[in-house]
């Protein structure tokens, strides 16, 4: 709770956040009849996850759009995950000293920052826990096999699985935990709980595979809906299956030398060298060889296949999304992880150094880590922090690039986001983002001709791929942009017919742009941008709001006929009594 109180104080991040909170209706119109059926139905975000979105209404409810409230109950699950990783350990092995450090080393490990620090992540720190609470309640059910104790897990499980699918892997964990530490398994030693052969183990857990398969059928149905998965003719199997291996390898070094971390690290393609994937390979199978020669130590074989079997759904053989790897992925593999090693080292240290030395070495160990979780924390107290590391610590990252744009755009350093959409446009050209932004700070620099180019480009890019989630999204900001452009002109009829096609692509375009508008006036105060943004509260019926911004307009610039102009159309529409202008 220490190491993460600095959250609280920290935004909602321009990455996620806004479509899982900030942006998103249906989870500002807080717990109600309609947003539960919605949480229950809906494929949003390309996954189905109703818990996650019940949470995120239910924070909405309490806190409003006050970052800390949200923040807070990601610090609370990340503290109940630890303690739980402690309890369901202990309950597993009665090891208290190994399960006490390894709990220790989950807390503060740098990995889990993503998890933990992000708004957005909900979803893995909800689904984690009842990741851990199965395993706890299988270890209840092992002790005495009934069907009310398997119910339990089977209910748990399924929670899980519906805050998010990162969990599919369950049933084999729970295949490994038969292994090592519960010895489950017909003629293992000592005989403390009911032994079953495997061919049985496997049976009792048919169920738990039937939900796993229900889930990666619905998981794959709202990836593909949602654009998200990427087609091999993009990116080849024999592509994925190298940087699999490779990014296998990156997970295991980040764990032990965890610098360098980022939102994003944009997927290398078919640029990945020879020799790296073989490196990786070389460390992936010494490892294996290591752990097959110390076969006796049945920790490390579980702990290597948990943490090679939980990445299985996000390593990439099936592609979702631009990254080669993600933090985040980490926070159930890590647990394999840190069981091989706090166990490995129990066993090698505790009858060759006295009590003191391995304190005194956990203690460095945990300063260490807890110091560079606490910087890492600090790069996500403003997008500006976070997308400035995100780009120190990365190469060729289109995303970050944009994102980085939108944070100076925001800070009203047109000029610098310029830059950064530009090199967003250079790094991913069929990628209509950069062509988006960059087109607004054209617009905002009063250069309409190099505006319309980087819309155009923006519709042409977002219409090859309709399927992708945000590209509906994107095609509506570019005409409700456009529209802009024209009413600024003073061509309304083309005004409201591109206002009128981003409302039908995309319902809530308008007041996405008119937000935006919103912080680039109060970031960079000027007569076009007041302008501008009463045109859209005007097309959009916010008429009071139109006038004040007219009004703003007039004041900074007192040449802008068009905002007195746009004032006296306000007074006839709220004299006649209409509720919408034009």
């Amino acid at each position: 709770m220490a190491l993460y109180w600095p959250v609280l104080t920290h935004p909602f991040a321009d990455y996620d956040d806004d479509t899982y909170v900030t942006a998103n209706p249906d989870v500002q119109s807080g717990l109600n009849s309609h947003s539960l059926a919605w949480a229950l139905t809906s494929t949003e975000q390309s996954n189905w996850h109703p818990l996650t979105w019940i949470s995120h209404e239910l924070d909405y409810q309490l806190y409003g759009l006050h970052p800390a409230g949200h923040h807070l109950t990601n610090l609370g699950l990340h503290v109940v995950n630890v303690v739980l990783l402690f309890l369901v350990l202990l309950f597993a092995t009665s090891a208290m000293e190994q399960s006490f450090v390894v709990a220790l080393l989950f807390a503060v490990h740098p990995l889990n920052v993503e998890s933990a620090a992000w708004i957005a992540e909900r979803k893995n720190l909800l689904s984690t826990l009842f990741f851990l609470v199965a395993i706890g309640a299988y270890c209840w059910y092992a002790r005495k096999p009934e069907v009310k104790r398997y119910a339990l897990v089977f209910l748990t499980f399924l929670l899980g699985l519906a805050s998010k699918p990162m969990v599919i892997t369950q049933p084999c964990v729970l295949l490994l935990l038969d292994y090592w530490p519960l010895q489950r398994v017909a003629g293992e030693t000592p005989q403390s709980l009911p032994q079953f052969r495997w061919s049985r183990l496997f049976l009792e857990k048919i169920p738990l595979f039937l939900l796993s398969l229900a889930s990666a059928v619905i998981t794959i149905f709202a990836q593909r809906s949602g654009g998200s998965i990427k087609p091999l003719v993009d990116l080849p199997l024999g592509v994925r299956i190298e940087n699999a291996v490779y990014a296998y390898a990156e997970y295991i070094f980040k764990f032990l030398w965890p610098a360098s971390l980022a939102p994003h690290y944009p997927h290398p393609g078919s640029s990945l060298a020879a020799w790296r994937v073989a490196w990786a390979a070389v460390v992936l199978a010494a490892i294996s060889g290591l752990i097959w020669r110390k076969s006796s130590h049945r920790y490390l074989l579980v702990g290597w296949l948990w943490f090679l079997g939980t990445l299985v759904p996000v390593i990439g053989l099936i592609q979702v999304g631009d990254q080669a790897i993600a933090d985040r992925y980490m926070y159930i593999p890590i647990i394999g992880l840190l069981i091989m090693l706090v166990w490995g080292a129990w066993d090698v240290l505790k009858n060759k150094l006295p009590l003191g030395a391995q304190v005194a070495i956990a203690v460095v160990i945990l300063a260490g880590l807890s110091f560079a979780t606490e910087r890492q924390i600090g790069f996500w107290k403003s997008d500006y922090d976070l997308w400035s590391h995100t780009l120190a610590v990365t190469k060729d990252n289109y995303v970050a690039e944009d994102n980085l744009g939108v944070a100076l755009s925001n800070l009203g350093r047109d000029d610098e986001a310029l830059a950064h959409f530009l090199n967003a446009e250079r790094i991913a050209p069929a990628d209509p983002s950069g062509h988006l932004n960059a087109a607004a700070i054209f617009q905002s620099r009063g250069e309409m001709h190099q505006a319309l180019v980087e819309y155009a480009a923006t519709m042409k890019l977002a219409a090859a791929n309709p399927h992708a989630s945000r590209n509906p999204k994107l095609l509506a900001a570019a005409l409700a942009n456009i529209g802009t452009l024209y009413s600024v002109n003073g061509n309304y009829e083309k005004a409201r017919e591109n206002y009128r096609q981003a409302l039908r692509l995309n319902p809530t375009a308008l007041n996405d742009l008119i937000a935006k508008f919103y912080q680039f006036a109060a970031a960079q105060p000027s007569g076009p941008r007041y302008l501008w943004l009463g045109e859209m509260l005007e097309q959009a019926g916010r008429l009071d709001e139109a006038n004040e911004a007219y009004q703003e307009a007039f004041k900074t610039d007192p040449g802008l006929g068009e905002a007195r102009t746009g004032m006296e159309r306000i007074a006839m529409a709220q004299n006649s009594g209409g509720t919408k202008a034009r």
